[in-house]
C-alpha cells in the first residue's frame, strides 16, 4: 500500500504506513452516514405493510376459497333442476332417479342407432379439408376442380415493426397525496397562530387527514408526526396555543413523544424497544410519568406492547419446576416487554409466518435427486445439494461468492424450474446477470438438450465475449423476468409477475445482497411466494445493514433455523485480500505492485478535500488508467468539512463547472437520485424542463417532477457508504477526515473499502482511530422481534 502523500499524489507504492494526524476542520454529522440511508419510509411502505398483510390473508384461504368454489359447482346441477317446470320440482326422490335412468337408457339407445347407419365419408369436414375432398371427387367423376383448391393467396406484403420509443418513467412522487387547498389553508392559519412554519401545511394536512385543523388545536403535539418536527418545537407550538393549559405533565404529550421516540428507533432500524429503554428516553424528553405516557399510546393503537421469552444465549434459564408445584402448574419463564410500533410489529409478525411456510411446505416437483446431484459440481456443489431438499436456505459470501447462486439459478433453470433472482441495485443486477450468462455458457457444453442460453432475459455475446446483461427496452418476453432488483421485484416494473392469487410466477427466489434486507420489504417478498416455492437468502453479513428497520439476515443466521452455507471462495486481489481482513478485525498490510491499494495521508480537512479532487481527476486516471466517471467517492457523512456536499461541490467544479441553473444541476453532472428513502441509484443529468429533471439512472430515462428534486436528487460524485452499497466501481476513493473518527465502524470500513474492483486509494486522515475501529467497534445492535418469533414456529436447524 502506498502511504508517502508525493508518492501518492502520482500513485507509485511506498512501504510502510505514514498516517497523518486528525483533521481540524468542523465536525462531521456523527449519523451523516446512516442520515441518507437509514430513514425508514413514510408514505410508501405503509401501503407496503398493507401489502404484506394482504399477501397473508391471501395465502391462508386458499384452500377455503377452493372449497367454496367446488362446493358452487356441486350445487349447479340441483338448481338447473329446481328451475324447470312445476312437476318436476313435485318429484319425489325415487321417482326422479328413475327419470333420470330412463333418460340415459334412451340417450344410449340413439348412439347406437347413429353408429349403425350409413356414415357418410367426408361428412363433418368443413374449411379446407371440405374442398380438398370435393376436388377429389371431382376430378374421380371426370369433372374440372376448382382452381383456388390447389393455389395459395399471396400473403401480405410482411410490415417491418417500428422501433419501440423508449418513454421517460415519471417516477412517481413519495409525498402524501395532494389534499384539498381549503384543508390546507385551515392547517395554515392553525400553524401560524402557533408560531410553526406555514410551509409545513401541506405535509400536517396530509398526515394527520380530515379535520386536521381541529386535531392540531385538540392536540398540538400531533404536529410530531411530520417528518423533522422535534419535541422542543411541538412544546413552543403548544404553549403558543395551549397558554397556560401546556405543561410538560399533559397526557396528550406525553402519548405523542412516545411515539416520536419509536419512530426515531425505527429511523435507527429497531423494530421495537424494550420497556426499560423506552421509559429511560421519555424521562431524558422531560415526560414526569413515562409509564402513563407509554399507557396512553397503547389506548390510542398507535403502539403495541409485547412480551417475547428470552431463550437467546446468555439470558436466564427458566427455572426447573419443583415437586412442591401444582401439576398443571408451569414454571415461569423470563421474558423482556417490547413496545413497537404497528406497522413494524405486523411486518416481523407477517415475516415469520411467511419463512415458516416456506420452511415447512414441501418443494414442488422439480427434477429427481439424481438430478440435483448430478449438477452438484464445483464451489456451487453445497449449495445446489441444500436448496435441492430445503424450501429456505442462507448463503454467505462475498463478492466472487455471487457465482454460486449464479451457478445454482443455472442448474434450476434447467432442471425445468421458473428462476427469478434480485439484487439490491441495478448495478447489483447487471452483475449477477452477466454471471449467469456465464454459468448458462459454462453449462451448455456439458448439458444435453435445448440450448440453455436460448431463454430470453440473459446477456448475448458482444464482439469482445462480454455478456452485455439484461436486454432493457427490447420488449422481449422474459427480459425481466429472470434478474430483477428487490425494488423492481414488489413494485411489479421487474420479474415474472404474479398469479390470480397475487403470488409470484416462481419456483425458486435468490435475494441477493440479503443484508440490505428491512423488515417489510422482506415480508412481502416471503408472503408472495407459493407454496412449494424456494427461497435463498445470499449476502455479506460484513456489509452494513438494511436502510429500514430489522435486521433480517443476521436475525435468520443467528436463529438457525434453516441450512446455512458459507462459500470458500476469497475475493481475489489485494482489495479482496484487505476487506477479507477486515471482516475478521484485522487491518492487515497487503502486498499491491499494481497499485491496487493506496493511502493518501492528509493533516486537516481542506487537504483531504484537495487531494480526494485530485486523485479522481488526475492521478487514478493517469497512473492506473481508470477515468474520472468510473471512480466513485466515498465518506462517511452527508455534512461536515469533508461531507458529500463538500466533495461533490469541489468535485462539480473541476469535473463539470456550470451555474446549475436546475436547481444547482447542470447536464453532465453525476448524480445520486433516491425514488424512495433509503434507497439510491446513481445516475446523471440529462436535460431539464417544464416536465421537471430529465437524467439517465441505469441505462433508463427518468423524469424528476420539479418539486421533487430537492428532496431527492442530490450530486452523486461523492456518497456516503450507505448509499453506495450493493454497486461496486473500478475505482473508488475513500475519505476519512479526521472529524469522522467517531462514525467509523467495522461494516462502514468493510462496506466502503469493498465498494471498489481494481483499485482503491484511502485518504487518511484519523490516525489511530482506524485500525481501532475495525478491531474493535462492531455494528450498533437492533432491537427486534424476529428471532423470538421464528423460535415459535421453526425449530433451529441444529
Amino acid at each position: 500500500m502506498t502511504t508517502d502523500p508525493a508518492a501518492a499524489e502520482e500513485t507509485e507504492p511506498v512501504t510502510g504506513p505514514e498516517p497523518g494526524g486528525p483533521g481540524a476542520g468542523p465536525g462531521a454529522d456523527d449519523d451523516g452516514g446512516s442520515a441518507d440511508g437509514s430513514r425508514a419510509p413514510a408514505g410508501p411502505d405503509d401501503e407496503a405493510a398493507a401489502g404484506a398483510t394482504d399477501a397473508t390473508d391471501t395465502g391462508t384461504d386458499t384452500d377455503s376459497g377452493e372449497g367454496g368454489a367446488s362446493e358452487s359447482e356441486s350445487e349447479g346441477p340441483a338448481a338447473d333442476g329446481a328451475s324447470g317446470d312445476g312437476t318436476t320440482a313435485q318429484l319425489s326422490e325415487a321417482e326422479a332417479e328413475l327419470a333420470a335412468q330412463r333418460e340415459l337408457r334412451e340417450r344410449i339407445e340413439r348412439r347406437k342407432a347413429e353408429k349403425a347407419g350409413p356414415v357418410q365419408a367426408g361428412a363433418r369436414l368443413s374449411g379446407k379439408a371440405a374442398d380438398l375432398l370435393a376436388a377429389v371427387r371431382a376430378v374421380e367423376s371426370g369433372g374440372k376442380p376448382p382452381a383456388s383448391v390447389f393455389t395459395e393467396p399471396e400473403p401480405a406484403p410482411r410490415r417491418s415493426a417500428p422501433e419501440p420509443v423508449r418513454q421517460p418513467q415519471v417516477m412517481p412522487s413519495a409525498t402524501p397525496a395532494p389534499v384539498a387547498s381549503e384543508a390546507v389553508d385551515t392547517v395554515r392559519a392553525v400553524l401560524v397562530e402557533g408560531g410553526a412554519p406555514e410551509a409545513l401545511a401541506a405535509q400536517v394536512a396530509a398526515v394527520l387527514g380530515e379535520g386536521a385543523d381541529a386535531q392540531l388545536r385538540e392536540n398540538p403535539w400531533q404536529l410530531l408526526r411530520v417528518a423533522g418536527v422535534r419535541p422542543e418545537q411541538a412544546d413552543g407550538f403548544a404553549r403558543a396555543l395551549l397558554g397556560a393549559e401546556c405543561g410538560p405533565d399533559d397526557e396528550r404529550r406525553g402519548g405523542a413523544v412516545t411515539v416520536w421516540l419509536l419512530e426515531q428507533a425505527a429511523l435507527a432500524g429497531h423494530t421495537a424497544l424494550e420497556a426499560q429503554a423506552l421509559h429511560a428516553a421519555l424521562a431524558q424528553r422531560s415526560v414526569p410519568d413515562p409509564d402513563a405516557a407509554v399507557q396512553s399510546a397503547l389506548a390510542e393503537g398507535d403502539a403495541l406492547v409485547f412480551q417475547d421469552a428470552l431463550d437467546e444465549p446468555g439470558a436466564p434459564a427458566a427455572p426447573a419446576p419443583s415437586e412442591d408445584d401444582g401439576e398443571g402448574e408451569e414454571a415461569e419463564r423470563p421474558v423482556r416487554v417490547l413496545i413497537g410500533l404497528e406497522r413494524y410489529a405486523l411486518a416481523e409478525e407477517s415475516l415469520a409466518d411467511g419463512l415458516a411456510r416456506v420452511v415447512n411446505s414441501l418443494p414442488k416437483e422439480d427434477g429427481s435427486a439424481a438430478d440435483w446431484e448430478s449438477a452438484a459440481t464445483g464451489s456451487a456443489a453445497e449449495l445446489i445439494r441444500a436448496v435441492a431438499g430445503q424450501g429456505l436456505v442462507l448463503h454467505t459470501g462475498g463478492e466472487a461468492s455471487r457465482a454460486e447462486p449464479a451457478a445454482l439459478a443455472a442448474t434450476a433453470r434447467s432442471l425445468g424450474l421458473r428462476v427469478c433472482a434480485a439484487a439490491h441495485t441495478p448495478d447489483g443486477r447487471r452483475r449477477f446477470a452477466a454471471l449467469l450468462a456465464s454459468a448458462e455458457r459454462a453449462g451448455r457444453g456439458a448439458a444435453s438438450g435445448p440450448d440453455p442460453l436460448s431463454a430470453p432475459g440473459f446477456g448475448a455475446e458482444d464482439e469482445t465475449g462480454a455478456p452485455d446483461g439484461p436486454r432493457h427496452g427490447t420488449g422481449e418476453a422474459g427480459t425481466d423476468e429472470t434478474v430483477t432488483t428487490v425494488a423492481g421485484l414488489l413494485a411489479g416494473t421487474e420479474g415474472p409477475g404474479r398469479d390470480a392469487d397475487g403470488m409470484l410466477r416462481t419456483d425458486l427466489l435468490i435475494v441477493l445482497d440479503a443484508p440490505q434486507l428491512d423488515v417489510e420489504s422482506a415480508a412481502m417478498l416471503a408472503e408472495s411466494l407459493p407454496d412449494g416455492a424456494r427461497l435463498v437468502l445470499s449476502g455479506d453479513p460484513g456489509v452494513l445493514w438494511s436502510a429500514g428497520p430489522g435486521r433480517v439476515f443476521a436475525d435468520l443466521l443467528a436463529a438457525r433455523a434453516c441450512p446455512q452455507v458459507a462459500s470458500r471462495t476469497p475475493d481475489p486481489g489485494p482489495i479482496g485480500e484487505l476487506v477479507s481482513g477486515i471482516g475478521i478485525g484485522e487491518l492487515n498490510q497487503v502486498a499491491a505492485p499494481g497499485k491496487e491499494v493506496v493511502i493518501v495521508p492528509v493533516r486537516d480537512a481542506g487537504e483531504a478535500v484537495h487531494r480526494t479532487v485530485q486523485l479522481v481527476a488526475d492521478s487514478v486516471p493517469r497512473a492506473i488508467g481508470i477515468p474520472a466517471e468510473q471512480t466513485q467517492v466515498i465518506t462517511p457523512g452527508h455534512g461536515g468539512a469533508v461531507g458529500t456536499r463538500a466533495l461533490n461541490t469541489a468535485l462539480k467544479e473541476r469535473l463539470n463547472p456550470g451555474p446549475g441553473r436546475f436547481g444547482g444541476f447542470d447536464p453532465g453532472d453525476r448524480i445520486a437520485y433516491s425514488p424512495a428513502p433509503g434507497r439510491t441509484v446513481p445516475g446523471q443529468v440529462v436535460k431539464a424542463d417544464a416536465d421537471g429533471l430529465h437524467l439517465e439512472c441505469a441505462g433508463a430515462a427518468v423524469v424528476v417532477p420539479k418539486e421533487r428534486v430537492e428532496q431527492s436528487v442530490r450530486h452523486g460524485w461523492a456518497l456516503t457508504a450507505h448509499q453506495a452499497v450493493g454497486a461496486r466501481w473500478p475505482a473508488a476513493v475513500v475519505v476519512l477526515p479526521g472529524d469522522a473518527a467517531q462514525a467509523l465502524t467495522r461494516p462502514w470500513i468493510y462496506s466502503a473499502f469493498g465498494r471498489a474492483e481494481q483499485h482503491l486509494s484511502v485518504v487518511h486522515g484519523v490516525d489511530q482511530a482506524l485500525p481501532r475501529a475495525v478491531a474493535e467497534v462492531a455494528a450498533k445492535p437492533r432491537t427486534t422481534r424476529l428471532p423470538a418469533l421464528l423460535r415459535a414456529q421453526v425449530p433451529a436447524a441444529g
